[in-house]
């Protein structure tokens, strides 16, 4: 039978099965509002402070000074970059600028922390860490819902832990239940696959690579097969089914003895923290309720690393879901434990983490150091932290910031449908040309030539450099009200700042020497110039 036939059937079960799930299921709680701001910045400065310390003593230990304050423009591109992937728009940079008012950054960064951008950019980030970047099955793997979910989850700062728990514990249908989809994307030939989802859990939310055991004990005696198997188990009872998730809680775990070739039962255990394990529910409500107690401080130090490292570019600890044993009772207390403190002390909340990150002095520093500059020990700056460090850009910064350079009106939720839908587009071509890091978003990853010229002569650069009525390039080179103005506005679109004596000294006369109709070829090509140059493809 042809497959278009056998479609319509499959819709039809996968509807009906839906409409049993949704009338079986408890009533789920509708998605919170948000908390209340005042709330979440209760302590605030304090702990912005208590990391400031952090790094004074570092700096103190290391006998280095720490960089210079960095203008408030270039905090404003990192934030935006960070939490948004893209630039400013010019119609941010001003409204930025006409802002007078006393730490406008801290205002700007609760700002963007409610904006629609950021719940939807972050949670793809999230998304990556949780389910991968494979596409799974689809019938069974919903990723548009389980972004969905996390941009829900993070516009109401619904607390981390609660969500980790919906997520491990979740029951119903990967379309009705979203959260459901962190167990279905390790659905492998339609089964659950309880080793790949032992993994998953541990890593993503333990920062502890335990899955290198699930074949052999770790060659370096860090974990045992058994304890690796012990966590599979408690994934052992899960299924799908026509109403989605269910737990099967008569069903046993067994693995295949390699010595003997026979199937022998493995009881649900877990490798550390056993305190904090309890024998009452269902195994994956028991295996939450271990992952997030507070005693188990992997998990708000898993997550304090990787916040940091979207906000860096780079995580504090790498691998980011790698991590040393948290320091024990009398050694010092290190960066991730302090913010892991702070999260679990202010209700798991995320937005707090990145507020105090974005404030934190380090955050705020330029990306270049005296010692650097007179030819000293760049290693030396690194190790300490003594400045902002520079990092490649991610594909998806990179092409987000081209098409917001490209018009100086913000491209947002308040845009015309036509244009988010283009920007959609645009987007996913662009990173799948320029290549997708996957779920390894962390990694160091160096540039290509393959990527170097996709930028100086793909049609992305083409299109958002080119000076049409519609674009910046060509609104700025019509309006501007002088060539100075011209060559300001344009380095403001692209890389956040002004030009420099030197650079304006090389531009204007190359704008002043063109006639009118010569003079939006000169605007693309400064756009052009700006869209490849490494200040612009760098975090910095």
């Amino acid at each position: 039978m042809p497959a278009r036939f056998l479609a319509v059937p499959l819709l039809v079960v996968v509807g009906v099965s839906g409409l049993i799930a949704w009338a079986a299921r408890s009533p789920v709680e509708p998605v919170r509002p948000a908390r209340n701001p005042e709330s979440v910045a209760s302590g605030l400065p304090d702990s912005i402070v208590k990391v400031d310390d952090y790094f004074a003593s570092r700096w103190q230990d290391a006998g280095i000074d720490p960089a210079n304050p960095a203008s408030d423009l270039l905090v404003l591109r990192r934030l935006t970059l960070a939490l948004m992937g893209t630039v400013p728009s010019l119609e941010e940079i001003r409204e930025f600028e006409a802002d007078a008012g006393s730490d406008r950054l801290a205002r700007w960064t609760d700002r963007i922390l409610n904006d629609s951008r950021f719940h939807d950019y972050f949670g793809v980030r999230l998304s990556r860490a949780l389910v991968g970047a494979e596409q799974g099955q689809f019938i069974v793997f919903r990723r548009d819902r389980f972004n969905t979910w996390l941009a829900e989850q993070l516009k109401a700062d619904r607390p981390y832990n609660e969500m980790v728990r919906d997520m491990i514990a979740a029951r119903g249908l990967w379309t009705s239940d979203p959260a459901s989809n962190f167990i279905t994307a390790g659905v492998v030939d339609e089964v659950v696959s309880p080793n790949k989802l032992a993994g998953r859990t541990v890593r993503v939310f333990l920062g502890q690579r335990i899955d290198c055991a699930e074949c052999h004990d770790h060659p370096n005696g860090v974990w045992k097969q058994a304890e690796f198997e012990g966590l599979a188990a408690c994934f052992g009872q899960t299924a799908t089914s026509l109403v989605g998730l269910r737990n099967m809680s008569n069903k046993k775990f067994e693995v295949q003895d390699r010595s003997t070739l026979e199937n022998r039962v493995v009881e649900p255990a877990v490798p550390f923290v056993e305190e904090a394990w309890t024998d009452e529910g269902a195994l994956r409500e028991r295996l939450a309720t271990w992952v997030i107690d507070p005693a188990n401080r992997r998990f708000e130090r898993a997550i304090a690393n990787r916040v940091w490292g979207l906000m860096f570019g780079k995580p504090w600890i790498a691998p980011v879901d790698d991590l040393p044993d948290p320091p024990q009772e009398g050694e010092p207390q290190d960066l991730l434990d302090l913010l892991g403190q702070d999260l679990r002390e202010h209700g798991y909340s995320l937005r707090r983490m990145i507020a105090v990150i974005a404030g934190s002095r380090l955050f705020r520093m330029e990306s270049r150091h005296p010692l650097v500059d007179e030819g000293g020990d760049a290693e030396v700056v690194d190790q300490a932290w003594a400045m902002f460090p520079m990092v490649r850009l991610r594909p998806e910064q990179i092409i987000g910031g081209m098409l917001q350079a490209s018009s100086v009106k913000t491209i947002d939720q308040n845009s015309h449908l036509v244009s988010r839908f283009l920007r959609l587009v645009r987007e996913v071509d662009f990173v799948r040309e320029y290549g997708d890091y996957g779920e390894d978003e962390l990694g160091d990853h160096s540039g290509t030539i393959p990527q170097a010229l996709l930028r100086m002569n793909g049609e992305f650069v083409r299109e958002t450099s080119a000076a049409t009525p519609f674009t910046a390039s060509g609104r700025i080179s019509g309006m501007a009200p002088s060539n100075e103005a011209c060559l300001e506005t344009a380095y403001l679109c692209v890389v956040t700042r002004r030009p420099t004596a030197a650079e304006a000294a090389y531009f204007l006369p190359l704008l002043e020497a063109s006639s009118k109709n010569e003079r939006s070829g000169v605007v693309e090509d400064i756009f052009w110039s700006l869209l490849n140059s490494p200040e612009f493809c760098w975090g910095h």
